[in-house]
């Protein structure tokens, strides 16, 4: 590597021009790159909504209703008015209402009761809308227009909308917040006022490339667009600060730069690379989940860090070197401590915290996996959004609800009939539009109006529209779904067809929960290789992923004990997140203790190796800490908001178990350390020092 280097730091102008133009060309392609907002997209193709969804976009014009809207103190003919209205909207392909199921000319006290219940009560109309996908934010819009705000709208579409909207301003918002901490935090810690320019510029080039290189994948998700670039600014940040501080020491052992620089990259090269790849892998391992968004997060944050890795590597060393003048001008004392007394205080306390943390480890990762959990979206905003609100009033009259499309082969009237009798004995099914249950079957279709007809029956298939007393997801739903397609595939064995929101979220938390332990392994796996390969040692991959791990299970367990509901999204990208971004303290704290302790007393070395690496290990820690707590409470994005607020404690449990309890474990097991770890061969104490 180092004929590779020394290529480096000959070509400063090249390299400069190269990344500086990669940049402003990624800055460019950021605005083309498209965001996607509906958790049900990333379900896998092969999952039975999903395979529904498509069969019926080819067979019927009009989509899955995915909207509820609530107008108040109407009329009967002052509902039909906004009826027309809001199928005008753009975006809106269809609206269903109380005529699409009963003759409105008659009067309503002869109509069913239930029925009628469903779309009017105590003077509101409740319609049921079908927004196409990719025009959410514009239907929302129109509609909210011609009902007003003291009217009611909600669903899916309609979170998607908000999602939409909502999320890009929130983001930027919480990236200036983001960038403005981490260079406040880099002057603390630094000790020149160049520094932090320097290390935020390397960082803004290995964002921008990432964010527009983003354009590969045609789409991303929501969730990587609000946290992608601040986790990649967050767990790279080390990097640069690594090389410049062991360019500097360098620097005085060999006083021609670009010699000094060569050896700082040959010697921090293999610290460097082995926390730049766990931190790669754990984001990597993500993109083995079946449910998309994994993959879509986990591609784009382990290129972003390799990105990261090759900007420390290839354009750093050349920049630091051009700015070399203004970083020893602008040197400045130190502001933070000497951490030699925390070393001490830490000593007096790891073997105590070695014993609490052992206790904790069995009872952590059993609360971590008794969480209740949202698996969809209907809980993504909360009451003190407009949306929670428009759901809580529209609930408080009409009761929770949702409505599911049934798709049967056409042709067999009287099985369609049963059928449509065997739903109806659900109790949770309110009412059906259907043709059997709307016109008969005993009326032939060619006396029928042809566009009533298109909406129900279409060249293939037979289509029931079912609106069921259920939520979008709960037990209660899972068990409803499972009872209607028990229900369809006893009149038509595997040849129906069955969509909704309740039914989309019921294959979510079949395809989501049976990622888990498979994400898991394979994190835990590939960083436990790493290790192996880059520390030769049998011992301490199992301790450091056991510290990290467990930080892990203790963070998702605090929900459980607070009796908070996780959303599962969170809860899974989270497991991978955290130990691949703070794997990496651990790394550090490892090498510079058996440094240490080749040279001086397990003692010594123990407190010698906090005082070294706490500020580096607090930098970092605090960063993505920070980092997790402005997503987590700047962002009305359920999904997003818990993700940062797990990031945000995470971190913080990882950098305490790496000051206070791995330094107990390096203390306990040192003899098996230098056992089990290759071409390690620490200090040994002579009866004098011992006697000291």
């Amino acid at each position: 590597m180092r004929k590779f280097f020394e290529k480096i730091v000959n070509n400063p102008k090249k390299i400069l021009i190269s990344f500086l133009m990669l940049a402003l060309i990624g800055a460019g392609l950021q605005s083309m790159v498209k965001v996607n907002y509906d958790l049900t997209d990333y379900l896998p193709a092969q999952t039975a909504s999903t395979v529904s969804l498509k069969t019926m976009e080819d067979e019927f014009d009009g989509g899955i209703p995915n909207a509820r809207v609530m107008v108040q103190n109407v009329t009967i003919p002052e509902a039909l008015e906004y009826k027309k209205k809001i199928a005008d909207c753009p975006g809106v392909s269809d609206v269903m209402w109380l005529d699409d199921v009963n003759d409105i000319l008659q009067p309503i006290e002869t109509m069913d009761a239930d029925t009628v219940d469903t779309y009017y009560k105590d003077k509101a109309a409740l319609f049921t809308v079908t927004i196409e996908d990719g025009k959410q934010v514009e239907a929302v819009d129109a509609i909210r227009a011609v009902i007003g705000d003291k009217n009611s709208l909600t669903g899916d579409a309609v979170s998607t909308a908000v999602a939409t909207v909502g999320t890009v301003n929130e983001v930027t918002k919480i990236a200036i917040f983001a960038v403005l901490f981490v260079f406040l935090m880099l002057i603390l810690t630094t000790t020149s006022w160049v520094e932090p320019v320097l290390v935020m510029l390397g960082l803004g080039v290995a964002v921008m490339i990432n964010s527009g290189s983003n354009l590969i994948f045609k789409e991303i998700s929501f969730v990587t667009n609000a946290a992608g670039s601040i986790l990649q600014i967050a767990v790279s940040l080390d990097y640069s600060v690594f090389l410049i501080h062991r360019f500097e020491e360098c620097l005085t052992e060999n006083p021609n730069p670009k010699e000094a620089m060569v050896d700082a990259l040959c010697k921090s090269e293999s610290s460097i690379l082995s926390s730049g790849l766990t931190t790669v892998i754990g984001f990597f391992a993500l993109i083995f989940m079946q449910f998309e968004i994994g993959p879509d997060l986990g591609r784009v944050l382990a290129k972003g860090v390799a990105i990261s890795l090759i900007v420390v590597f290839v354009f750093m060393p050349v920049l630091i070197l051009a700015t070399q003048k203004w970083l020893q001008k602008s040197k400045h004392r130190s502001f933070l401590p000497s951490f030699k007394g925390f070393g001490r205080f830490v000593y007096r306390l790891m073997i105590p915290m070695v014993c609490v943390f052992i206790v904790m480890i069995a009872p952590s990762y059993l609360a971590s996996n008794a969480n209740d959990y949202y698996y969809g979206a209907s809980q993504i905003y909360g009451p003190q959004t407009q949306l929670g609100q428009d759901t809580a009033a529209i609930e408080d009259l009409y009761g929770k609800s949702d409505t599911y499309v049934a798709m049967v082969p056409r042709g067999d009237f009287a099985t369609e009939q049963k059928l449509s009798h065997a739903l109806h004995d659900i109790p949770q099914v309110k009412s059906i539009l259907s043709y059997v249950d709307t016109v008969g079957a005993e009326i032939p279709m060619e006396y029928l109006d042809q566009k009533t007809v298109s909406k129900l029956i279409s060249d293939h298939y037979s289509r029931f529209v079912i609106t069921v007393d259920a939520d979008y997801e709960g037990k209660e739903t899972f068990d409803l779904v499972e009872k209607i397609r028990n229900t369809l595939n006893t009149y038509y064995p595997d040849s129906y067809y069955l969509a909704g929101s309740g039914v989309s979220t019921y294959d979510l938390m079949d395809t989501i929960t049976a990622d888990t332990v498979k994400v898991n392994m394979i994190a835990i796996g590939a960083v436990f290789l790493v290790l192996l390969l880059t520390m030769k040692s049998i011992s301490l991959p199992v301790i450091l992923v056991l510290a990290i791990e467990t930080a892990v299970w203790i963070n998702v367990a605090i929900p459980y004990f607070q009796g908070n509901t996780v959303f599962y999204i969170s809860y899974l990208i989270i497991s991978s997140i955290q130990l691949g971004a703070t794997v990496d303290y651990a790394i550090l704290f490892t090498e510079r203790y058996t440094e240490y302790r080749e040279k001086m007393a397990k003692k010594e070395a123990i407190i010698d190796t906090i005082a070294t690496v706490t500020p580096s290990i607090m930098t970092s820690g605090t960063v993505l800490a920070v980092v997790g707590f402005l997503l987590g409470n700047l962002s009305t994005h359920g999904v997003l908001a818990q993700l940062g607020m797990f990031l945000g404690i995470g971190s913080l449990l990882s950098l305490f178990i790496v000051l206070f309890v791995l330094p107990g474990f390096m203390y306990l097991l040192d003899g098996f350390i230098q056992r089990t770890t290759l071409h390690l061969q620490f200090y040994k104490q002579n009866h004098e020092e011992i006697a000291k």
